[in-house]
């Protein structure tokens, strides 16, 4: 029985760990945190064709149904909402405080894959925590910092000052069939799982990507002169815009990693999987297109590689050389 005890209390003690993790931040959360956080869930339900109610809003924000309830009574009062069917939909001026969030968001994980070597599976949550301290002055900054952009590193658009924003219009990748070709203009980020997968494959918007051979379980692609192999679950969130043939760029370029001790190429280009201050590290050491580099020496494992260039050695990792892309131009062995 002595045991027993100790294992319910152990039990016990766990169980309120977890609790106040999960919900501790969620009852000090202030309340226009949670107003924006209802706003940008509502505004992705309606771009998603979902429904949104209290118990939608209880789950998604961690929070109780009694709070839920609460917060949509608040919702209402302030113009920002209305019921419409037992379901809760924005108003004009709920639609336009929600893009401001949006923009925000947006913004921020920009910023993190242009400027940080924050890992892109941690973008969406820390701008989640950052998006509700950043005010209009501030997101206009932000905004003129990073040039303006269009779209965010996901591919989704990213709502202008005014709140106009684009679709990207594109269809699942798992739509198009054996052989086609198309660009990658979204990938979605949740659930992380699958946005995990999908980062580790080396897929970005931006990509042109052939249809190589569907399977049961998923689907190979080619990609920036590599073959590579996705679920079918990470295909569907995977945005895609068919191409013809005129539209279609031909790729004779190789990673540089395949270069072999004394042979020489030039660089075509760094591929956008590569962000941050990993891009901006290649870029110092003078990787750009145009220049030329050779293999000199391989380690024992073969990873590093020493290359030359310019007149100076550099180690690159075969996760760095990988995504480097050349055109060889010689064999000087």
């Amino acid at each position: 029985m002595t045991l027993y005890f100790i294992l319910l209390t152990v039990l016990i003690v766990l169980m309120a760990i977890w609790i106040k993790k999960m919900w501790g931040r969620r009852w000090k959360i202030s309340d226009k945190e949670l107003t924006e956080d209802a706003l940008k869930h509502l505004y992705n339900s309606e771009e998603n064709k979902t429904d949104t109610d209290e118990n939608t809003l209880s789950k998604v924000l961690s929070i109780s149904t009694k709070r839920a309830a609460k917060l949509i009574k608040k919702l209402e009062a302030s113009g920002l909402t209305q019921n419409v069917d037992g379901k809760q939909k924005l108003t004009n001026n709920g639609r336009s405080y929600a893009l401001k969030i949006v923009r925000v968001h947006r913004l921020l994980e920009k910023y993190f894959a242009e400027n940080t070597s924050i890992n892109e599976t941690e973008w969406h949550k820390i701008a989640e925590e950052k998006e509700h301290r950043i005010d209009e002055n501030k997101a206009r900054e932000l905004a003129m910092q990073l040039g303006n952009p269009l779209r965010d590193p996901h591919g989704d658009p990213i709502p202008t000052a005014k709140g106009e924003i684009y679709s990207h219009n594109g269809i699942p990748l798992s739509k198009l069939e054996t052989n086609d070709f198309g660009n990658i203009v979204h990938i979605e980020d949740e659930p992380k799982n699958l946005y995990k997968e999908i980062s580790e494959s080396g897929i970005y918007p931006g990509m042109q990507i052939q249809i190589k051979d569907k399977f049961k379980d998923g689907i190979e692609i080619k990609g920036d002169g590599k073959n590579k192999f996705i679920s079918n679950e990470a295909a569907d969130n995977i945005s895609i815009v068919p191409l013809n043939k005129d539209e279609i760029i031909k790729q004779d370029y190789q990673p540089l990693s395949s270069l072999e001790v004394g042979e020489e190429a030039e660089v075509v280009g760094i591929s956008k999987a590569l962000r941050g201050m990993q891009r901006r590290r290649l870029l110092d050491f003078g990787i750009v297109p145009g220049t030329r580099i050779r293999a000199f020496l391989k380690s024992l494992g073969n990873d590093p590689v020493a290359y030359e260039l310019r007149g100076t050695l550099i180690a690159l990792r075969k996760n760095q050389s990988d995504y480097i892309f050349i055109r060889k131009i010689g064999n000087d062995k």
